[in-house]
């Protein structure tokens, strides 16, 4: 084969196009890893310190997906002798009605999904830390923190382990798509008989090459830092935090975001993580340009007033990343409608990482033309049309 042709072309070197490759080359298929910008970088959506992972879904496929997204991480773990991932538990709050978590509960019944519910008193007594005097409260034992960029970093080194080729700085200039597709950069022309599009929030910047475009928001997030007393917060102490809320951007891609909280000692030693599900639309190429614009940001300094009373009432770190949210919050996996031989994995709407191993499988036999090991018909595209 020559030298720049292969079985498969990954187009985006995110967490989910880095699990394809690894997994394509697993398979020991020939394949080419390319992402636009010099590695590491904090521009897209698989950066920074941690992840969530919990299983709890009212969709039953999903909480299957989960449970085998698990055993890959712990298998990777395993293979590596690596620490990716640490657990927490994490309680899922909703302010009385709570029509939103018990219907949730009632999804976790019938599946006969292990949790358990918190009884006012109680949850006052183990949590006195949490000020939450009118909410519903469940919580899932099993849900934890990915070191998110170690998890990256170790996937890419195993793909290149296995015989992938990985080539940063190398932005995708045309496609041309046939039997055979040609990929094209600024400097080099690559050839494979198949590709997969994982490029995150620059999906449609490049299926536009490809006379496509998805209903796809890429959708900027500030996620913030405070700092609390002592280890008033630490996971020996305090789980992650899912509360759900009534969407506080009625122009925003999502219907009903919940606030994220994560352990103070997990990324920087003494402060707590807080971010909304949602945000502004933004360019990815312009992803900082209305930097000054943070509604959400006050928007949670009400919220840490009201129910963490011993952290400090602003935020001393923000740092930014991007959701690329579709119009049901759900994935795309998916073959182009023209060319079967171009897969496209898009809008993983802010939770993919925690799932992305199996992601990465189910696209490697995707584009191989492999029976899949779970159902995608809920990731078609069609389903938008």
């Amino acid at each position: 084969m020559a030298a720049n042709c292969y079985d498969y072309i990954v187009i985006g070197g995110g967490i989910v196009g880095s699990f394809t490759a690894f997994h394509l080359a697993k398979k020991e298929q020939k394949t080419l890893l390319l992402e636009q910008y010099s590695m590491p970088h904090t521009r897209g959506s698989s950066h920074g310190k941690s992840r969530g992972i919990q299983k709890a879904n009212q969709d039953e496929n999903w909480v299957k997906i989960m449970e085998d997204a698990y055993q890959q991480w712990f298998e990777l773990e395993k293979e590596t002798g690596t620490s990716l991932y640490r657990q927490s538990g994490l309680l899922w709050i909703q302010e009385n009605p709570a029509s939103g978590l018990l219907k949730f509960e009632d999804g976790l019944k019938r599946m006969d999904f292990k949790y358990k519910r918190f009884q006012p008193d109680e949850f006052k007594r183990q949590y006195p830390m949490l000020k939450y005097p009118n909410c519903q409260v469940l919580y899932e034992d099993t849900a934890g923190r990915l070191k998110a960029d170690k998890c990256l970093s170790l996937v890419q080194d195993l793909y290149v382990k296995y015989g992938g080729t990985l080539k940063d700085g190398c932005q995708v200039t045309s496609i041309e798509p046939g039997s055979v597709i040609s990929v094209h950069t600024k400097d080099e022309s690559y050839q494979a008989k198949g590709i997969v599009i994982a490029a995150g929030p620059w999906t449609n910047k490049v299926t536009s090459l490809l006379d496509l475009k998805l209903p796809l928001t890429p959708t900027a997030i500030n996620v913030c830092y405070w700092k609390g007393e002592e280890d008033a917060y630490s996971m020996e102490k305090c789980p992650t935090i899912c509360e759900m809320i009534a969407n506080p951007n009625t122009s925003g891609p999502y219907v009903g975001p919940f606030l994220q909280f994560t352990d103070p000692y997990f990324e920087y030693p003494g402060y707590i993580k807080t971010c909304l599900y949602t945000g502004t639309e933004v360019d990815p190429d312009y992803r900082d340009v209305d930097i000054d614009n943070k509604w959400d940001v006050e928007l949670l300094c009400d919220y840490v007033k009201c129910h963490f009373p011993l952290l400090e009432p602003k935020p001393s770190i923000i740092d930014r990343c991007i959701y690329t949210v579709t119009p049901d919050q759900n994935f795309i996996l998916d073959s182009h409608p023209k060319w079967k031989n171009i897969v496209i994995a898009a809008g993983f709407s802010g939770h993919g990482f925690n799932v992305s191993p199996v992601v990465g499988k189910l696209l490697s036999e995707k584009i191989m033309d492999l029976e899949t090991s779970h159902d995608l018909s809920q990731f078609a595209i069609g389903r938008f049309q």
